[in-house]
């Protein structure tokens, strides 16, 4: 019961973080507020032993890094989708749900190499990455994941919705 509870407040910790990331302005930022979630799910996921979860996450990093630095390689997007997939499998404890984390980190990082420049992309990537790990928390009862990625869900779209707003407003002002 002890580690379900630590599991969860760290998971707590690394939605908080994620919300915030939803709400920057610069793709560098939004990357990089997530770097710090992703140590919070690092030790959520150990202690509730969503282990494929764990190695995704530290390839989220390094793949979080790259963009921000702005390496632009075909070997290195490449190294880590395999590399996310190969150990997401090799560490899969949970079964056909525990692929979850290996699928939204897939199509997380593909969005991350091929939408670097696009707020929108990163976004809308994002929401498809928090609803797919909340299924996953689901397996590994992380209750408070569940509910935090919906919140992260919610914010995402919301940031999504507004952009296209302001921008209309935006041509409207300037005509």
């Amino acid at each position: 019961m002890y580690e379900i509870f630590v599991g969860n407040v760290c998971s707590l910790c690394a939605m908080a973080s994620d919300s915030v990331s939803a709400a920057q302005k610069k793709n560098e930022r939004v990357l990089g507020v997530q770097i710090i979630s992703q140590f919070f799910y690092i030790a959520g996921s150990i202690i509730l032993k969503g282990y494929s979860s764990t190695v995704q996450n530290v390839v989220s990093i390094v793949r979080n890094v790259a963009a921000i630095k702005k390496i632009k390689s075909k070997v290195l997007e490449a190294a880590l989708i395999a590399l996310g997939v190969i150990l997401g499998a090799i560490f899969n404890n949970r079964g056909l749900l525990g692929l979850l984390p290996v699928v939204a980190n897939l199509e997380y990082s593909i969005a991350t190499f091929r939408f670097r420049d696009s707020e929108k992309g990163l976004k809308a990537a994002f929401l498809v990455n928090a609803l797919m790990y909340s299924v996953f928390n689901v397996v590994i009862i992380n209750y408070v994941g569940v509910v935090a990625n919906a919140v992260v869900a919610v914010t995402t779209a919301i940031a999504l919705l507004r952009k296209p707003k302001k921008e209309e407003d935006k041509k409207e002002v300037e005509n």
